[in-house]
C-alpha cells in the first residue's frame, strides 16, 4: 500500500531513510552521518514540510519512500524536485519504486508544472525507471557528489507535467 506519510510515521521514515543513506551513500546528496544525528522531531518536520510517499509491506513495515520538494521562492515554485527515492533490497522487483514515483508525479501534477531530479550516472536501473515515467535527460553534472575520495556524476532529468496525460 502506498500513501502520503504523516508526522506519526516519522520513526519508520527515519529508519528507512538511514538504511538507504547507509547502503548507498553515492546515491543521495544527504549523508548518513548528518541525518543519523538528527532527532525524531527533525524527521517529523520533514514529513510536515514535504510530500513524502511511503510503501508499506505485508508486515506493516515501511519498505520504500519518495519525496517531493517544492521551493518557497515564487520564482521557483513552478517546479519541484523528486528526492530520496529508496526501496529496501528485499522489497525490490515488485514495482514499488515505479508506484512511488507515480504517486509523487500524481501529487506534483496538482501543484507544479515540472518535476526535476538528479540520479547517479551509473544507476542505469533508476534512469530507465525514470525514463519510463516520462522523465528526459537534460544534462550531466560530472562531479556532483564526493563520497570519501571518489566523485560521482549525476544525470539531470525533467518531467514536464503539461505533457503528461492523466486519466
Amino acid at each position: 500500500m502506498i500513501r502520503k506519510l504523516e508526522p506519526s510515521d516519522a520513526a519508520a521514515f527515519r529508519s528507512l531513510r538511514l538504511d538507504g543513506l547507509s547502503r548507498h551513500p553515492e546515491a543521495f546528496g544527504a549523508s548518513w552521518e548528518t541525518e543519523a544525528e538528527q532527532p525524531l522531531a527533525w524527521f517529523t518536520a520533514t514529513l510536515e514540510k514535504h510530500a513524502v510517499f511511503g510503501a508499506w509491506g505485508g508486515d506493516d513495515d515501511l519498505v520504500g519512500a519518495a519525496g517531493l520538494h517544492i521551493p518557497d521562492s515564487p520564482k521557483l515554485r513552478h517546479k519541484a524536485t523528486l528526492w530520496g527515492v529508496f526501496v529496501r533490497p528485499d522489497a525490490r522487483g515488485g514495482g514499488i519504486g515505479t508506484a512511488l514515483i507515480a504517486a509523487v508525479i500524481d501529487h506534483a501534477a496538482t501543484c507544479v508544472e515540472d518535476v526535476v531530479l538528479s540520479v547517479g550516472a551509473t544507476n542505469t536501473t533508476a534512469i530507465r525507471r525514470y525514463e519510463a515515467a516520462g522523465f528526459v535527460k537534460y544534462g550531466l553534472e560530472p562531479r556532483a557528489l564526493k563520497v570519501g575520495d571518489r566523485y560521482h556524476a549525476e544525470v539531470l532529468m525533467i518531467l514536464s507535467l503539461s505533457h503528461v496525460s492523466r486519466g
